[in-house]
């Protein structure tokens, strides 16, 4: 392909823009499900839609804006603080309402261009380049309607396009399958947590006399996402109590002790200026990159402006700021340059207590519902908890040996998540990259389809 066959038009020339709709004065979302969706911002992800935590318009609401809804043959782009979000909407939410701080890209005519080889190119860097190159303001930054139709887009024949839509779509396929892969791996392990730690399931099998249920026989080719219910084996079931007893958390196991957090875990404390090595290359976890994939970014000294937190060797991080959006991020390996913003709180477990137990009790909804309670601060957008807190939160404590099997069985589940993660990143880049060199005509498509062969 060459460069000489590509044309290049303005979005307005092929498509067009619409705004999306506030909700009405005095109405709010709700987070019941009704007819109708409402697609905000943050739930603009990966070039989709993030479900978890969708809200909706009330159906009585609903015919006070219900010309502002977007359709899966559409693209959003966000206007509004976040610029340049682009994405579709999947069918099952087609014709739901979208917020005022995004516009949809609809009518686009398919004679000229192929819908998702603008959103792939809409999203790439030279794309993000052009949208940024329109944008105006610089503490809350707004994308114009009318200057979405200035976007220049470079518009290769629709055979190519279509080739590199089929392409990136199949490593968008393969990332999407890692992801979704690595969401049930946690969830086998958090169930685990919850099964042993939360519910007590093990002990209330043997109080009934009862053989408990296996842990995670066959985990790791667990991926579809059952929990196995073949029986416990005889070693790990006799670690457990078969009776309970009263104490100030209610009844918990028998022969457990209650303690608090800081039986558990160590907070890190300390401080280094990245600045006073400006030729250092420090491993930076930073809010921005665990929203970002859980990626850390590797930054010289002098790209970093403020102090940060060294890692502890078995590090978990939580984040003390608004406990309502929870972050707790469980690094597996790291270099000895590594440092979190000072807003994550590091802990490293103690003696007989293992990083992954850490971060299953930080992730279980019931100790989110705690710390949500030991915030300060009355914005909804700058709380944060105390940290000494969350060192006292009192919870219930097994034996030792306890902790010890369900490390053996977590570890496992971690380790393959994050070497999934990293294959995503991989392929990430590998898509990031493609795209322009594509279109430019340095790279055909059977050589672009080489690369990703090697690297799937």
């Amino acid at each position: 392909m060459s460069s000489d066959h590509v044309m290049n038009l303005k979005l307005g020339e092929f498509a067009k823009i619409k705004g999306g709709k506030r909700m009405p004065s005095g109405t709010p979302l709700v987070s019941y499900r009704t007819d109708h969706p409402y697609l905000r911002i943050v739930d603009f992800k990966d070039g989709s839609i993030d479900r978890s935590n969708l809200q909706y318009v009330p159906n009585e609401v609903f015919p006070a804006i219900s010309r502002y809804v977007i359709s899966s043959k559409d693209l959003y782009i966000s206007i509004v603080g976040t610029i340049g979000l682009v994405g579709t909407v999947p069918p099952d939410l087609s014709g739901a309402n979208l917020t005022e701080n995004a516009a949809k890209i609809c009518e686009i005519d398919s004679s000229l261009i192929n819908r998702d080889y603008l959103g792939y190119f809409l999203r790439s860097e030279v794309g993000q380049a052009e949208i940024r190159s329109l944008a105006v303001g610089s503490t809350q930054p707004k994308l114009a309607l009318f200057r979405i139709e200035q976007i220049a887009v470079p518009c290769p024949p629709l055979e190519v396009q279509l080739g590199i839509a089929s392409l990136l779509g199949a490593l968008d396929d393969r990332i999407t399958l890692l992801r979704e892969t690595n969401t049930t791996l946690e969830a086998i392990a958090q169930a685990l947590f919850k099964s042993w730690f939360i519910d007590f399931d093990p002990v209330r099998a043997k109080a009934e006399g009862r053989q408990p249920e296996g842990a995670i026989q066959g985990c790791m080719s667990a991926a579809e996402g059952r929990m196995p219910k073949a029986a416990m084996d005889a070693t790990t079931a006799a670690l457990f109590p078969d009776s309970f007893e009263e104490s100030e958390l209610g009844l918990v196991p028998k022969g457990w002790s209650i303690g608090c957090v800081g039986d558990l875990a160590n907070q890190k404390k300390g401080s280094v200026n990245p600045l006073a090595s400006p030729e250092v290359l420090f491993e930076h976890y930073s809010l921005p990159a665990f929203d970002s994939d859980q990626a850390p970014v590797f930054e010289l000294g002098q790209q970093i402006k403020s102090n940060k937190t060294p890692l502890p060797d078995e590090a978990v991080l939580l984040s003390k700021l608004n406990p309502h959006i929870p972050r707790v991020w469980l690094p597996v390996n790291h270099g000895a340059n590594a440092v979190c913003s000072t807003e994550f709180l590091a802990y490293s477990p103690q003696e007989g207590v293992s990083k992954e137990l850490i971060y299953c009790l930080f992730v279980a909804a019931e100790f989110q519902q705690q710390l949500c309670q030991l915030v300060t601060g009355t914005s909804n957008s700058h709380q944060r908890v105390k940290p000494d807190q969350v060192l006292l939160v009192k919870i219930p404590i097994a034996d030792k040996p306890v902790l010890k099997a369900f490390a053996e069985l977590a570890k496992p589940l971690f380790e393959r998540v994050h070497a999934n993660r990293q294959q995503a990143q991989t392929l990430t880049q590998l898509r990031d990259t493609l795209l322009p060199r594509l279109i430019s005509g340095q790279l055909r498509l059977p050589e672009a389809e080489s690369l990703m062969e090697k690297a799937l």
